[in-house]
């Protein structure tokens, strides 16, 4: 076994009313915006998490993924050493356009310190290390596309510096009602199911 190999563990990719799990439909639901997709999806899941409904949608798309991919195997009677390594285009740019919505009228100006503590993508990043119990290493990167060959190494190398058991790396695009998520996890445990996968052909399917 090769000390320095990384292995992909489990996979969630979210779009289109749709969640996939491991390659299985997990959840599906007939198309409508994605306020009311993901409220209908913390349902079905029974996540018991109120703090979810005052995320914004980056969030709650991050969520989401993040939730299914995490719970099976964090634990809050232990550390959980799990690194978040997230990516996408938009920043937080569809939030950022809402804050400045409320805030460009003088005559009717109203600043939400709920929404503007969500201008920042790296803010989901927060959600899920609250909602998981991690102080591990985390970080969020903005490309024009998902760029699977960096993201790959730069988890490889956070699991081979031993700075992280695990990590939780991906794509968490919103921007205007349109989405997509694509959630991984990787370590050095071997993993037979996704020998010949990689994070590449796993985002394309």
């Amino acid at each position: 076994m090769n000390p320095n190999k990384t292995n992909i563990q489990s996979y969630c990719t979210i779009e289109n009313n749709e969640i996939v799990l491991n390659g299985t439909s997990v959840f599906k639901i007939e198309p409508t915006n994605f306020g009311d997709f993901s409220k209908q999806a913390y349902r079905n899941f029974d996540l018991q998490y109120p703090k979810f409904f005052k995320m914004d949608a980056l969030s709650k798309l991050a969520f989401l993924g993040a939730e299914l991919l995490l719970s099976p195997i964090t634990s809050d009677e232990k550390e959980n050493n799990i690194a978040l390594v997230l990516a996408n285009k938009s920043s937080s740019l569809d939030t950022d356009v809402k804050y400045q919505e409320s805030i460009s009228d003088k005559e009717n100006y109203f600043p939400s310190p709920a929404v503007f503590v969500y201008t920042l993508p790296n803010i989901c990043l927060g959600e899920i290390s609250i909602r998981h119990q991690l102080k591990s290493e985390n970080s969020f990167f903005i490309f024009d596309a998902f760029n699977t060959e960096f993201m790959s190494n730069y988890s490889t190398i956070l699991l081979n510096t031993n700075k992280a058991d695990r990590v939780l790396c991906g794509w968490v695009e919103f921007f205007n009602d349109d989405y997509k998520a694509f959630l991984c996890t990787i370590s050095k445990e071997e993993s037979t199911k996704y020998n010949n996968e990689t994070i590449n052909t796993l985002y394309n399917k």
